[in-house]
């Protein structure tokens, strides 16, 4: 069986679209010369993180499907003959935006077009007011380097998000994210706040047989009047099918972090751990429940 290298580009996006589109050219165009063949940017790459206020002004930061954006990255995957993923700020209709994310194949096409399913309501995480859950389900997107499943940041809390998108057929599960620490918050709560948010996503790993690779953020964005923004806490990583940490970025510096993905690894993994042979599936109807008590 194959392998393939996948990359994740962590960055701080504190800057206006033009700039940040360019600047994320580069990186990719970065990244495949070190020999990554997927490549996956930060959460919302195109503008700063708008959601720390509500503010109807922020609406004109959205694209319509097949804009700026993809025609980009679409050239830039053509060119550079790699698979990549680019989270965008969507504008569907009037008064319908999503939390997007394009899978764009190595020969320029759309491999896959993903839609943020849960969304975040919390102090300066306003993203209920900007964006409509997603309603394309959980997706595996078959590419030529690989079958490639994208969930965005707050799904990466869901263990169910990331079984239906392994179920389908995922190889890898990619998270773009934009997460970090309320600064007045970080000294009391931070290592707790980013040990869990790494401990749930190498759980997904590790329950599914998978690859996971996050894209985060760095950098304080502060830009809303009174308030101490928000710090994005950066350490990207990509784990492994048992939850060992392959790669892993630091907490304040742009980077490129690439691993392999070893299909034979995954089978051998499945073969000795197996999870999914050994699901109760007549007994997990409940699940679509709201509540049982």
């Amino acid at each position: 069986m194959k392998k393939y290298k996948i990359a994740v580009v962590q960055l701080n996006l504190n800057d206006v679209a033009e700039n940040n589109l360019k600047k994320c050219i580069e990186w990719v165009g970065k990244a495949a010369e070190q020999g990554a063949e997927v490549i996956c940017l930060p959460e919302l790459y195109s503008s700063h993180y708008f959601c720390q206020s509500e503010d109807t002004d922020n609406f004109a930061l959205a694209e319509p499907l097949y804009g700026t954006s993809f025609k980009a990255f679409s050239a830039l995957a053509k060119e550079l003959g790699v698979v990549i993923i680019v989270p965008f700020f969507e504008k569907r209709m009037a008064g319908i935006y999503h939390n997007s994310a394009y899978i764009i194949d190595t020969d320029g096409s759309e491999a896959g077009l993903y839609r943020k399913m849960h969304i975040p309501d919390d102090p300066h995480f306003y993203e209920k007011f900007y964006f409509t859950p997603g309603d394309l389900g959980f997706k595996n997107n078959p590419t030529k380097k690989g079958n490639i499943g994208t969930l965005i940041c707050w799904d990466q809390w869901y263990p169910e998000a990331a079984r239906l998108t392994a179920l389908k057929g995922a190889e890898v599960l990619f998270y773009p994210t934009a997460i970090g620490w309320h600064p007045q918050e970080k000294e009391e709560y931070g290592e707790k706040q980013y040990n869990a948010w790494m401990n749930v996503m190498k759980g997904h790993a590790v329950a599914n047989g998978v690859f996971v690779a996050a894209a985060n953020r760095i950098g304080l964005e502060q830009y809303v009047p009174n308030t101490a923004g928000i710090e994005f806490w950066g350490k990207s990583f990509i784990a492994g099918p048992q939850g060992e940490i392959l790669a892993e970025a630091s907490h304040d510096k742009e980077e490129i972090l690439i691993a392999e993905v070893d299909l034979d690894l995954q089978e051998n993994v499945r073969q000795n751990w197996p999870f999914f042979r050994d699901r109760r599936i007549d007994a997990f109807s409940d699940i679509t429940k709201r509540a049982l008590g």
